[in-house]
């Protein structure tokens, strides 16, 4: 008789829900891509009553529910962190205090009436388990990696009171063996510069990332001698004289803006000038150094070959690429739900094989290319695009690929929307956004024109895994987009004089590649290896591409606009090419003129 375990991550941010029957994953979701509440933190309850619809099974029928954080911790955590810096921090403790103790402390009840009101019938309490947050990430990135031992990183902003934490891997076990706690976080130190630059906390430490290269570190000393002081190992302590997350309700205070010479920038008032730019050019620099620090010294100390990364910090991907650049470990593996959403996975991963004390399912495909969400037969895509009066043209798959591939070389934008949506922050191929990379324009208009964003975000490229190392300083696969690396020299286009002396965003606008869509100011890419097992069709589409323009490479982003989840459902998707300038739009095997819709 077959087990099923559910996972649940939610109450702080992008909460989700897993679904393991025998310790395979049958579905992932985020409730976000439901609610379109980007980064929604409330209670799953539509990601588990999708879940639930498609095994055909009901809340009572599963075994066992697994939490993947322990709020009394936590409580204690932020009980203590008042304590100890009172009496500063009373508006902030007055604001928490009663939110924690009606209703976060009663975390339990609130969860079992919440599962209660998806099915009346469920009654078993017994089955509610909590995991630790941090113990979650680490299983969501050790047990879907194919390794039989492994180092299991994790960094991000605060669990219950770890914020980075190693894990010792070996079979089925894994042990967290070290620990860094609050308020000492690699997490919360770029969160807290993420802030400073005029970006949303949990959700803008993206854009901090994408907007680095336009600067230069020139702040990495300051904040070295002032903030945060890092041991040879790479583990550290926060200053927390220039911080305010402790107690209060910014993540910087003052002593900051003075150390740094400028006040917090407001987005509606104020545009980014090269001064941001430096500073995130500096954080980024300081969090690559810490995290290959840590990473050289736990391979000296516990002298492992494989590497597995969790936890928001194993999202920054330009870090992770300078990981694997250094050659420290022989094989690496992220989580590509690093964030909260994957610790739904973790939570019922580390409930299988700790708890139930099951083996590791060795499996190099265990994501499943993370093609974990909702999808829909060509029936039932006909069927909606009638109901919202769409205009389309039906084709078989074959012909599908050829006029998209040479549309796309003709300079057109598609989106592209196939099977099972993505699960984690990144669409890889079945909620996307696709162009032609050959184009000089098309990083600007797609940011502009269709994801309606800064101008300085940008796009990585989808490339075929056997033609990764013609075009970029990369070996091996890269299916989750988590890794970058440079563009090829002879890919490259020297800069003149001239060029090299532009500062900020006047860089944006130099071609430097034969792909200047994907090639970043700093020649880098965010890599997306794909290959014929994960996503056939996306295969064959980058394919034809290639036999057109002998370039193997697609952009690839999200199908989305700023401020939105991806889509998720047809109708999700269909509202969002009639609100931008795409071109066209692949649903299945029916082909959208944007010039044939009735607005």
């Amino acid at each position: 008789m077959s087990i099923s375990v559910l996972g649940i991550s939610c109450f702080y941010h992008d909460s989700a829900a897993t679904l393991l029957r025998d310790g395979e994953i049958i579905s992932a979701v985020q409730e976000e891509r439901f609610s379109r509440k980007k980064h929604d933190s409330n209670f799953p309850i539509n990601s588990i009553k999708f879940i639930l619809q498609k095994s055909n099974l009901k809340l009572s029928d599963i075994d066992h529910i697994v939490f993947y954080e322990k709020p009394f911790l936590k409580f204690e955590r932020l009980l203590e962190t008042y304590l100890s810096f009172a009496p500063f921090g009373y508006k902030s403790f007055a604001k928490s205090m009663p939110l924690w103790v009606k209703e976060k402390l009663f975390m339990k009840k609130m969860i079992i009436d919440s599962l209660k009101s998806i099915d009346f019938n469920f009654k078993n309490e017994d089955k509610l388990f909590f995991s630790e947050h941090h113990l979650s990430h680490a299983a969501s990135a050790y047990y879907p990696s194919n390794f039989n031992d492994a180092i299991v990183l994790t960094a991000d902003g605060v669990g219950e009171w770890a914020s980075t934490t190693v894990a010792i891997a070996e079979g089925n076990n894994l042990e967290i063996r070290k620990e860094i706690h609050f308020p000492h976080s690699l997490g919360l130190l770029y969160s807290a510069f993420t802030y400073y630059t005029g970006f949303k906390v949990n959700g803008g430490e993206y854009k901090l990332m994408g907007l680095a290269p336009y600067g230069d570190p020139k702040y990495v000393n300051l904040i070295y001698e002032n903030i945060i002081d890092v041991k040879k190992d790479g583990s550290f302590n926060l200053n927390q004289e220039y911080f305010n997350y402790c107690t209060g309700l910014t993540m910087t205070n003052e002593k900051f803006n003075k150390l740094f010479g400028k006040s917090v920038r407001n987005p509606e008032k104020e545009n980014l000038k090269q001064f941001h730019m430096d500073i995130a050019s500096s954080i980024q620099k300081v969090t690559e150094e810490i995290m290959i620090k840590l990473c050289f010294s736990l391979q000296k100390e516990f002298n492992k070959k494989n590497l597995c990364l969790a936890g928001g910090v194993a999202l920054n991907c330009v870090a992770n690429g300078k990981i694997k650049e250094k050659k420290i470990f022989d094989n690496i593996f992220v989580q590509p739900a690093s964030g909260d959403a994957g610790g739904s996975l973790g939570a019922a991963l580390a409930f299988w094989h700790i708890e139930l004390k099951k083996e590791k399912i060795s499996n190099p495909n265990f994501m499943k290319g993370s093609y974990l969400g909702p999808e829909f037969d060509d029936k039932e895509i006909k069927s909606k695009l009638d109901c919202l009066g769409a205009s389309y043209e039906s084709y078989s798959q074959e012909k599908i690929i050829e006029l998209t591939a040479m549309r796309l070389s003709e300079g057109k934008s598609f989106g592209w929307f196939q099977g099972k949506m993505e699960f984690g922050p990144r669409a890889l191929g079945n909620r996307s956004i696709l162009a032609d990379p050959r184009s000089e324009i098309m990083q600007k208009n797609l940011n502009l024109k269709i994801k309606y964003r800064e101008s300085f975000r940008p796009f990585a490229p989808s490339v075929l895994l056997e033609n990764v190392s013609d075009w970029f300083n990369y070996n091996g696969e890269s299916p989750y987009m988590l890794m970058v690396a440079n563009v090829k020299k002879d890919k490259q286009i020297n800069m003149s004089e001239d060029e090299k002396k532009l500062f900020g965003i006047k860089k944006l606008n130099i071609k430097r590649s034969e792909v200047p869509a994907i090639t970043h100011v700093d020649y880098s890419a965010r890599i997306q290896t794909v290959d014929e097992l994960n996503n056939p069709l996306y295969y064959k589409l980058i394919s034809k591409f290639y036999e057109l323009t002998g370039v193997p490479i697609l952009v690839n982003t999200s199908f989305n606009i700023r401020g939105e989840p991806i889509v998720c459902s047809i109708e999700d998707t269909y509202r969002c090419f009639l609100t931008t300038e795409l071109d066209f739009l692949v649903c299945g095997n029916q082909i959208l003129d944007r010039n044939k819709q009735i607005f």
